[in-house]
């Protein structure tokens, strides 16, 4: 069990390595660039803009299948950390991204559905995610994306995974 009396910085430092971890084991969220903002137990995914995410170079706007995968992976990520938060904090688990089989299994999607609400313009994008439901097999996530104002959203996603088993 976690010491209450704990330096904050120790605490600081296993949720950042923890979210690290968590992240650095999935090559495809690193070639788009996805990095976490996280402020306590909350996580804002940031997909910076580069010129290889555009899709329509004429508009140009962000490709669809880019703001599809900048939400699933928003989703999972939000969704892991959710689930790990609890033995994280209580420092019975600590991922390390150069140990891979110390690193969580993530959820699988059993489905994920998009709505495309205006184009992707060619600049940074924000994402967060709400589990909405998180049962032992089966867990519910929404997810809304913005760029430059939180309340016009560009994209807005709903998913359902499947949790990891243990054993």
């Amino acid at each position: 069990m976690a010491d209450r009396n704990e330096p904050l910085a120790a605490i600081k430092s296993r949720r950042d390595k923890t979210l690290t971890a968590l992240v650095a084991g999935v090559p495809y969220i690193r070639w788009l660039g996805i990095q976490f903002d996280r402020r306590g137990d909350e996580l804002t995914a940031v997909l910076p803009f580069d010129h290889k995410l555009i899709g329509n170079p004429l508009l140009p706007a962000i490709h669809g299948g880019v703001t599809a995968a900048f939400l699933e992976v928003t989703a999972i990520v939000e969704l892991a950390w959710t689930a790990l938060w609890e033995d994280m904090e209580q420092g019975r688990i600590a991922p390390d991204a150069a140990v891979p089989e110390s690193l969580p299994r993530l959820p699988k999607t059993i489905d994920f559905t998009v709505d495309y609400l205006r184009s992707g313009l060619p600049r940074d994008a924000y994402a967060r995610a709400r589990v909405v439901r998180s049962g032992r097999r089966y867990a519910s996530v929404q997810v809304e994306a913005w760029q430059d104002n939180r309340s016009r959203l560009f994209a807005q996603a709903t998913g359902h995974f499947l949790m990891p088993q243990d054993g």
